[in-house]
Order: structure tokens, then sequence, then C-alpha cells
């Protein structure tokens, strides 16, 4: 620190008390007189910076912190009395660093500290110094203090010469000791006694306290010094630096056993289920540990990467669980539905016991959130008795978060892999990479590609951590991957892995979750019973319909949580013994309804048809409205389409001019009539070729004068020579229909197949139509005059 005879103005209230920002400092202490260079970069600094310079005229409170090693610590753990300070300049260093120049202007003491989410401030009131009076006792005691600097200005030959003049020409009893402080004393704590001392006499007798330590100090310095150069030859450094540490331990009377150290580990690797290779390489590590310095730094990182190796489980399993009847139990009872990831789960098992040595296709989960593919994860390591570990990979960049970083980086660690496989405890968990999707790849690698050998079942056996740097055996681990969207994947990533695709739970899927599982956990979360709290069949499908719209079930949980909170504070105050929820009060626990149920037709209209449409959070019914005017042969398109849905209404229509005669249609009406077509909830974007075949038929509807039965609902697309093409997402397209109350669906002939996954209760209760041309479709959903 540098102490300039430049003037400040520091601008002081009138009043003894003022409020200003506070910069707390680490490890370093200013004194009064004092001009501080450094660098700010913690986000609270750096605001009360900012705000002194705009709003406090340059004035700022500096104090300390008690404790250094803390980054962000709370304004019970600053001292009291710091310094009110001038800042003199700043500079702005990057986008988070300020370089500021600080001058301390006189001793201050905060009365409270105000720990706001921007910056702190504090209230303060300038200390009352008591200055040292002139006397012969006084100036003795600053020769005292001046022949002690002197004595350790002759050790320690570093000293500046500028320090040395103005310590002789200072005649201040208190500048003098702040001075010397400032630049002899080491030890900040030191430091904030000589601040705290208001009384300059009490000042001064700290300070020859102080120096007569260090003095001590810095002659045992220079005696471990002494003794390690009689012990040295020229030409062997390493032999210093024992002779040296050895010094400083016979001083501190503190002589660690480095062989014992030595002995430990070489019988923790020995004992170790690995390879001979990876021993020697292990127990090479241990003889360099027993050449350096116990305490020296590159010990230190031998020692973690010791340590850290001898923690893996290498070779240790635990027994899986290989009986598939228990296993399909376990599963069938934690989860309803999803009966592909159950079977292939259940496949593999079966493989893996008749051949224990097969490397297992890895499994991917794709779907949308909320549908349970974490959660089944969970279930598939508990009921097979495996270590279960989650690895999150979203938003990960950086190729070492998969690998690690070598060990010849400052704070270098294993990646996620190695440790998941260090925190399970065995070499085959179930290891659950979450989100891979969601992984990024810019300027500091690309992490996908370091996932390549990991899913790779022909190469993991050998997996290469970048700071382990041992082979280790990852072929009897589980990996299991999620993603929200598959064809994000990179293309080699995706064929390492067998995708399976959960879709959105139907109405009568996510009814079972409450009712089997949701509702019990939430009632056992809330402490409540099935006596306390009753929730009917109907409120749970009321609280489907009309207050989540989602393709999972955490919405769902969660409005079953609301209304348990609820009652639960009904029943805690006394007001009631039992809650019993019907379709009546539900809107007293959750509010007014949100979604409305869209209703069947009342009547068989004309130009008025029921689509089928696929969305992210289940199935919808889409009706289409045409209206045929006179006019010059104008075709007009409403409802937010999107390009896909406005391509397939030209097909419709043309398919419809094509087969004009058949139809008994005008075969001039494309001249003569003008067709507008609609699809309601114009501000919902819509898209897709599903309603081309519901088109056609409204179009069809509208220029014959046929009704289209109210009852019937369609999706398929049209091509313009009248073929029914297949579609996606039949299952939530046929719920939604039977939820509307439709008798009759019309599906394209190609979907056959899919019918296998159509609920059971849908098939009972309506009518599949398979159509593979236009007639069929036209003939089923239109009213015969």
């Amino acid at each position: 620190m540098d102490n300039e005879n430049m003037e400040i103005t520091i601008d002081e209230e009138s009043v003894d008390t003022q409020t200003v920002p506070v910069l707390p400092l680490r490890g370093l202490v200013i004194f009064p007189g004092s001009v501080l260079h450094f660098d700010v970069a913690r986000k609270k600094s750096v605001a009360a910076i900012q705000s002194a310079m705009e709003s406090y005229n340059q004035n700022i409170f500096i104090t300390t912190q008690v404790d250094s090693s803390e980054s962000d610590a709370d304004t019970d753990k600053f001292y009291k009395v710091g310094v009110f300070a001038k800042i003199l300049q700043t500079a702005k260093i990057s986008d988070s660093v300020i370089r500021v120049i600080i001058r301390g202007a006189y001793r201050a003491e905060a009365q409270s500290f105000t720990d706001g989410k921007i910056y702190a401030t504090a209230k303060i009131t300038k200390s009352n110094i008591i200055p040292a009076q002139k006397s012969a006792e006084t100036d003795a005691r600053m020769n005292v203090v001046k022949d002690m600097f002197n004595e350790i200005a002759i050790i320690n030959a570093h000293i500046p010469q500028d320090i040395y003049l103005t310590v002789y020409e200072m005649n201040e009893p208190g500048k003098l000791a702040d001075y010397l402080a400032d630049n002899i004393v080491r030890d900040y704590h030191k430091k904030q006694i000589i601040l705290e001392a208001f009384d300059e006499t009490d000042r001064l007798d700290k300070i020859i306290k102080m120096l007569s330590y260090e003095s001590e100090i810095l002659m045992i310095e220079e005696k471990i010094s002494e003794k390690t150069k009689l012990g040295m030859d020229e030409n062997q450094k390493e032999y210093y630096l024992r002779e040296r540490i050895k010094a400083i331990k016979e001083e501190l009377g503190d002589m660690e056993d480095t062989e014992a150290e030595g002995f430990d580990y070489r019988n923790k690797i020995l004992d170790l289920k690995t390879t001979d290779e990876n021993k020697e390489k292990l127990l090479k590590e241990v003889q360099k540990l027993e050449k350096m310095m116990s305490g020296s730094a590159e010990a230190n990182v031998v020692r973690n990467y010791l340590d850290t190796c001898i923690e893996l489980p290498w070779g240790i399993y635990t027994k899986d669980k290989t009986d598939i009847k228990k296993i399909s139990v376990h599963l069938d009872k934690n989860h309803y539905g999803l009966k592909k990831v159950k079977e292939n789960v259940i496949e593999a098992l079966a493989v893996r016991k008749l051949n224990p040595e097969i490397n297992g296709q890895i499994i991917c989960l794709a779907g949308p959130p909320g549908v349970g593919k974490t959660s089944i994860a969970r279930s598939i390591a508990e009921a097979t008795g495996k270590k279960y570990q989650r690895i999150a990979l979203g938003g990960i960049h950086d190729e070492a978060e998969i690998r690690g970083h070598r060990r010849t980086y400052i704070g270098a660690m294993m990646g996620r892999i190695m440790n998941a496989i260090k925190q399970a405890g065995s070499a085959n968990p179930l290891i659950l990479l979450d989100e891979v999707d969601k992984l990024g790849n810019d300027f500091h690698g690309d992490p996908t590609s370091a996932l390549l050998e990991v899913l790779d079942g022909e190469q993991n056996s050998t997996f290469y951590d970048h700071y382990i740097d041992l082979p280790f055996d990852l072929s009897k681990v589980m990996f299991i991957t999620t993603a929200n969207d598959h064809t994000s994947i990179p293309a080699p990533l995706l064929d390492r892995m067998d995708i399976i695709h959960l879709d959105s739970y139907t109405r009568e899927e996510k009814f079972n979750i409450a009712k089997l599982h949701l509702v019990t956990k939430q009632l056992k979360r809330h402490g409540l019973n099935g006596r306390q709290l009753k929730i009917s069949d109907d409120v749970l499908y009321d609280i489907i319909d009309s207050y989540t719209r989602e393709a999972g079930v955490r919405s769902l949980e969660r409005t079953v949580s609301r209304i348990m909170n609820k009652a639960a504070v009904r029943i805690v105050s006394g007001d009631v013994k039992s809650v019993k929820i019907t379709t009546d009060n539900i809107e007293e626990y959750l509010g007014s309804r949100k979604f409305k149920n869209d209703d069947m037709n009342k009547s068989d209209e004309v130009g008025l048809a029921t689509g089928l449409a696929w969305t992210s959070v289940g199935g919808e019914t889409l009706p289409i409205e045409v209206a045929v005017m006179t006019g010059s042969g104008k075709i007009k398109l409403t409802g937010s389409l999107g390009d896909v849905m406005k391509e397939s209404a030209q097909a419709a229509y043309t398919c419809v001019r094509t087969m004009a005669d058949k139809l008994n249609i005008d075969s001039e009406f494309y001249k003569t009539k003008d067709i507008h077509i609609h699809v309601p909830e114009g501000a919902v974007p819509k898209d897709g070729p599903s309603a081309g075949i519901t088109m056609a038929t409204a179009i069809t509807s509208a220029l014959t004068g046929k009704p289209v039965k109210r009852d019937v609902a369609m999706t398929g697309e049209i091509t313009i020579r009248g073929r029914v093409l297949p579609i996606g997402g039949l299952k939530e397209k046929t719920m939604a229909a039977y939820r509307l109350g439709i008798k009759t669906i019309i599906i394209p002939e190609n979907n056959r197949s899919d019918l296998d996954e159509v609920d059971d209760v849908v098939k009972k209760s309506v009518n599949f139509v398979l159509a593979d041309d236009i007639n069929t479709v036209l003939k089923t959903a239109l009213i015969s005059e």
C-alpha cells in the first residue's frame, strides 16, 4: 500500500452518523491515510463501488471479513470497526471486474449493517480518537518502535528504502503505529487489532508487541536457513529442499513418518481387485509421494489422486435380482402403464440372466416432460437390486465433465461418469443419463462425443477417465438415458441406443395413475388418511379435464396437493373432522375451472365435420367448418393454419373437384362458388396433414347439402386422387373422441396395426371404420338423402 501526501477532501455530513455502501475485504486491512489498489470481482462489492460513485459522492465504508475463506460472507461476519474512505479512481477491467484506487480517511464504527440483495450498507459514526500526550514517555515509546523496526530491517533485507526513510521521518505516534502495522505486520487479524486501538498510546504498546513477535519469527527463519546451508550440496537441489523442511520440522518438534503413509498406501493398493498393470502404476505414484515434501502442493495432488483411485469400486459388484416375475410385479406396482418400457427391461434382464457376458443395448426413454422417465429408471434399479445414480446432462458444454480433467491442471477432478461409479460403490450400478438431448457443443469440447465410448458395449470395458488415467470396466453398468426430443441427439450417439417412446398419458391413464399412486402418495406426505379426506373418481376426472392440460402428471399431482393443503387447514383448525371432495364443491378448493371440455354437436349439420388432432398434452377434437357462397371460385382459409395444413386443405378441395360428377356436385362450382374453410380457436396455431379427410368431408357436405353425422369423428391424410394415408398419435386422438362421446371413428386402413395401442375402454365404446379412400369416409360420415 502507498502513503501519499496529496490532499483528498472527504465530504463529511454535519451529523455524526451517516449511511454509506460497505466494501468487505478478504485478508486485507486498510488504514487511514493509506492508498489501496486492488481488483473487485464479487457482485455485491462491484455494486457497492458503483453505488458509491453514483449516489454517495464516492464515499464508502471499508471493513474486513472475520474469515477470509468465505467468498460471500454475511454482514454479521464483518468487523464493525473499519475505515471511512474515498474512491479516487475506478477502471473497468472486464464485464465483471473493476479496478479501484481507494484512500482511507478516518476510523469509523458500524452501528448497524443492512444486507441488501444488491449490496450491503452500514450506518457508521466517526471513531473518537484519544491522542497520545506529548511527553518523554511517548517519545521513548516511539524510539523503541523505531529501534525494533531497525532490527527487523537488518534481518529482512527486502524492506524497501522508502519505507525505511518514512518511518524515521514520522513524529506522530498514531500514524507511526498505523504505518508499521500496514507494512510490517503480516497477519490481518493483528492489523485489525491496531485499527481498533482508538487510544494512540495503547496503539504504540500493541505495535511494540507485534514487532517483537515479527522480529523473533524472522530470527527463527534465518536460523533454519543457516542449518540448511550447512548440509547442502550445491548440485543437489532436492537434497537442499529436504534439509530445509527437516530443519523446519525440528524447530516445530513435529517429525511426520512419511514411510508409514507410504506403507499404508501400498497395502491398500495391493488389496484392490484390479489388474497388475493398474497396481504397478499406482505404486509408482506412492514412490513419488515418498520423495516429496509432505506439506508441498505437489504431494497433496498425488495424495488426492491415490485416495480417489483407491476409493473406486474396483471389481466390486452387487448381486442382481434375476427373478423376472418379481421384477415385473415390482414395476407394475410402482408404475401404471409404460408397457413398452417394462417389456424391454424384462427382455434385457432375461437375456443377461442366460448370458451374463452379453453387453446389453442402451435404453433411451424419449417423451414429453412428466411422463415418468426418471422415476421408472429408479424403480428398475430397486427391482433389480442395483445401486442407482443419476447424472443430469442438461446444459453441459465441457467434455471434461464426462471424461474428467488431466492432473496437470489445477483443481483437476474426475468426470461425472467415474464420480457416479464412486458414489454408487459398485462397478455394476444403474446410471441414468438424464436429458441427453440437452447436451451442448461449443469451444470447450463436444461432450456427446465423449459419451460415445461410455455407451458403446464394445469399448467401455476399458474406459479411460482423464484424471484416473487407468482403464475401468463399465461393461457391467446398466445405462438408461432420457430425452424429450430424441431427434436432437447426434446420429452416432443415437445409433447406440434403443429408443422407447413414452407418449403423453391418456385421460384414463392419468385417472389410474392419480387413483393408484398420486392420491396415496400425497395423503402420506400431508399426514392424512382415507377417512379424513375422500376424493371421488368423478373429482379426479374433473381435475384432469378442467384443471390440468399436460402430457405427464406433474401438474395433476400439484393440483391434488393443493386440495390436501386446504383440507389440512380445515381439519387442523377444528372446523371439520373429515373432508369429502365432490364435483360440486371442488371450486372451493381449486377455484374456477380453467378448461372447458368440447361438446358434441347437438345435431347433424351441413358443412361441419369433427376431426381429431394430436398435441403435446394429449388428443383433442378439431371441428372444421365450411361455408359455400356465390362468388368467383376463391378459397379462404382461417384459423391460424400452418403451411402443411393449408396444403392439405388445397388437396381436399382438388379431390372434391375431381369427384364432382360422382357426388352430384355442379362441375362448374369452382367458377361460381367461394369456399371458406375455418378451424375454430383461431388464436391456437395448427398444422399437420391429418385433417385432410375431415376437410374433404366438410367441403362435400357444404356443396351437396348433406349433413355430417354428429357422432362421427375422423383422422387421415388425403391425396388429390382421394387416397387416405396413415397418421400418428392414434392413441391420444381416439381418447379425445371417446371423451367427447363419439360413437364412430374413421381412421386410415394403414393404421390398423396401431389399434393395438388404443385403450381397451375406447375399443369397447367406439366403432372403428378403416378407410383406404375418400368414398368410404363419405359413405360413413354423410347422411344419405
